[in-house]
């Protein structure tokens, strides 16, 4: 851990960098277990059919092909490849977007994995996506813990 005294008259905690880089280290695991979470629920949604089932799918894979499954497809493949981008480009090379688009994800795949469970429990029983929603749920939890306390220790303490 480091004390330091920033020029504007405050002092700040910081630990040090071996320990910050493993922190980040894991956030970008974590990340991408999420994306990699969201290709496989994209998976099961796409081999049961989501699309036929649920016209908010149905109405977007509409607007890219007459082929609902092809548009679905489409969709999904474009989706897990900005994911794939935001881990390997920004996410890594730690540009400043970096921690909004983390929080992006966290917010879209918390909604998508308690969305499929809302509708399971809905319909009494399976719905497409349900089986792979508990992933959506650890991983984008995870990754809101550890930006919390990520928040939190680059906080600066008052002088």
């Amino acid at each position: 851990m480091i004390l330091s005294w920033k020029s504007a008259g405050r002092l700040t905690l910081r630990f040090s960098m071996a320990q910050e880089d493993v922190l980040e280290h894991r956030e970008r695991l974590v990340f991408l277990c999420l994306i990699l979470a969201q290709g496989a629920h994209s998976i099961e949604e796409y081999a049961t059919r989501l699309y036929l089932v649920f016209p908010p799918a149905r109405f977007v894979s509409s607007l890219v092909s007459h082929d609902l499954a092809v548009g679905f497809l489409f969709v999904n493949a474009a989706l897990a490849a900005f994911g794939l981008w935001c881990w390997a480009v920004p996410i890594r090379s730690s540009w400043p977007v970096a921690r909004g688009l983390v929080w992006f994800w966290i917010l879209l795949e918390l909604g998508n994995g308690i969305g499929h469970l809302f509708l399971a429990l809905w319909h009494g029983g399976y719905f497409p996506g349900v089986a792979t929603a508990p992933l959506l749920l650890l991983f984008a939890g995870w990754l809101a813990v550890l930006q919390a306390r990520q928040a939190g220790r680059s906080s600066v303490l008052p002088s």
